[in-house]
């Protein structure tokens, strides 16, 4: 049996997945009666004609091996890479293995180690994501911040409350891409992620799926212990020993899969003072950018999507500044909500999220300007922490603990926005308005107010004066970056740093697959 890719299919917006696969049999040469199955592997718009926005395919069928058929630029032969969970062992006598943070990394890692039997202990600072949801929405309704339970802490991780987007640019020959596509679908993800090129879920249905993969951890012999902050860690002779929990449990653990999320900052400090090799890295910050969905839509596509078979437009753009700083959007969200995604009193940040079915009125996505420890303002691991808190506490301040806005308009002449143009805001939370032009030096906002106006010669309307700029997005990814050899472990043996916090990736599904990644480590060490 072997596997032939058809690829470019072209098909009109109204079709049935019949018509997909009539039309990949035809461009191959091959015959209903030698089809032994068929896979759609990707699904795209192509909207570059606007008059003429078509779907375009890619299929796989898998033939008998003696099949010839037609051989084209749209007909190749594959070998499909399916990724292979390390085989189930028997691992009682090598010591409980933990896992610091239950979002996409903490999650796939202890998914991977119960799989192959190793039974871990996970433990999550913050709520489970029952508990955490309802804290959360408190949060954005009476502004009632739980510091351990919020948009940043608790199961899911930060990716929970945003678009639950799923696409990424790590190259994938293992298959662990894959893997953690279908696992989501396992537990409760329509099937189109599978095929789609960019692939979501949105929050709500996103948080249905890591309670089901929790349960199933679980049934596989692995644990949770919610509400339980690592604290400290013992080491003795370069060997993790344990970790001491909420500052008076001691757990007894030779490996640690460290995935504690970007923003777990006091963490960050344990671990320096630990002596574990990290080092400070550059990140970008910025502003959410609000436009009407349809002016995005009609952009991209010529048209509304509304009352059509085409999904809400996404967009992405990038630019290079006069003054050398990168300028590009992060987390688009259409469809979607800008939110307080605030984890620390008297600080406060902005996030971007959608629901499963992306229907706001409006699209938003972080714009972001590059800045690297030059731009700190001081030295060591932990500069970028210090850096982000500033910028945060400026953000509360500015209206009090309310998401300051400003209409571009009046960003771009300095002077505080008195009311909204011609569409209002989208958000979860309270929000008022202010003068965001504060929160920045002048190399981060003439960086930003370039590329707006780049971005409006790409997309029609992007720099329109009443645009709604909410502040401040500080957390795009990790400001540290906690080192690691070939093995995946720190300088201290057992510590397994992993994910987008230590570093090594950046959202959800690089996040799942270096979770992955470092589990393989672990079970490598064990098997030892």
């Amino acid at each position: 049996m072997k596997t032939l890719r058809i690829s470019q299919i072209s098909v009109p917006l109204k079709h049935s997945r019949e018509q997909v696969i009539k039309k990949a049999l035809r461009l191959s040469g091959i015959k209903p009666g030698e089809v032994i199955s068929v896979s759609i592997v990707r699904r795209s718009v192509d909207a570059r004609k606007k008059n003429e926005i078509h779907y375009s395919y890619t299929v796989d069928v898998k033939v008998p091996d003696k099949f010839s058929g037609n051989r084209s630029s749209k007909v190749q032969l594959v070998e499909p890479v399916i990724y292979k969970v390390p085989e189930k062992r028997a691992f009682e006598n090598k010591g409980r293995v933990s896992v610091v943070g239950a979002g996409p990394a903490g999650l796939f890692a202890a998914y991977v180690l119960a799989l192959s039997g190793a039974a871990p202990v996970v433990f999550e600072r913050g709520a489970s994501v029952e508990e955490r949801v309802k804290d959360v929405e408190e949060f954005w309704e009476r502004g009632v911040l739980n510091p351990e339970s919020n948009v940043q802490f608790g199961e899911g991780g930060a990716g929970t409350f945003s678009d639950g987007k799923l696409n990424t640019l790590v190259k994938d020959k293992y298959g662990r891409n894959r893997f953690v596509l279908a696992t989501f679908v396992k537990f409760g993800a329509p099937e189109e992620i599978l095929y789609e090129s960019k692939p979501h879920v949105g929050t709500d249905v996103l948080s249905l799926i890591v309670s089901s993969m929790r349960k199933e951890i679980i049934s596989l012999g692995g644990q949770f212990r919610f509400h339980s902050k690592v604290t400290g860690f013992s080491v003795e002779e370069g060997q993790l020993k344990g970790l001491w929990i909420n500052g008076e449990e001691f757990f007894e653990t030779e490996n640690c899969v460290l995935a504690v999320g970007h923003s777990a900052r006091d963490t960050f400090e344990v671990i320096k003072n630990l002596g574990a090799a990290m080092e400070a890295k550059s990140f970008a910050v910025g502003l959410r950018v609000e436009h009407p969905q349809e002016m995005i839509d009609v952009s991209q596509y010529g048209r509304s999507s509304v009352g059509t078979p085409l999904p809400v437009s996404p967009y992405k753009v990038t630019h290079k500044a006069e003054n050398g700083r990168g300028v590009y959007s992060f987390c688009m969200c259409p469809g979607g909500y800008v939110v307080n995604a605030s984890s620390e009193p008297g600080r406060l940040c902005v996030n971007g999220m959608s629901y499963s079915g992306r229907n706001s009125r409006n699209a938003n996505s972080a714009i972001i300007v590059t800045v690297d420890p030059g731009d700190f303002g001081g030295e060591g691991p932990l500069a970028g922490v210090e850096f982000q808190r500033r910028l945060e506490k400026k953000a509360y301040e500015l209206c009090k603990g309310k998401i300051p806005q400003q209409l571009y308009g009046d960003f771009m002449c300095n002077r505080t926005s008195r009311d909204y143009g011609e569409f209002e805001s989208c958000f979860k939370g309270k929000a008022a308005f202010g003068n965001l032009r504060e929160l920045f030096d002048d190399s981060i906002s003439e960086a930003f107010c370039e590329g707006m106006e780049a971005f409006g010669r790409k997309i029609k309307g992007f720099d329109r004066a009443d645009a709604i700029l909410s502040g401040i997005e500080s957390r795009t990814s990790s400001p540290v970056r906690i080192l690691r050899d070939e093995s995946y472990q720190s300088n201290i043996s057992g510590i397994f740093p992993c994910g987008e916090g230590a570093g090594y990736a950046g959202g959800i599904t690089s996040a799942a697959m270096d979770g992955i990644k470092v589990a393989e480590g672990v079970i490598e060490k064990l098997i030892r």
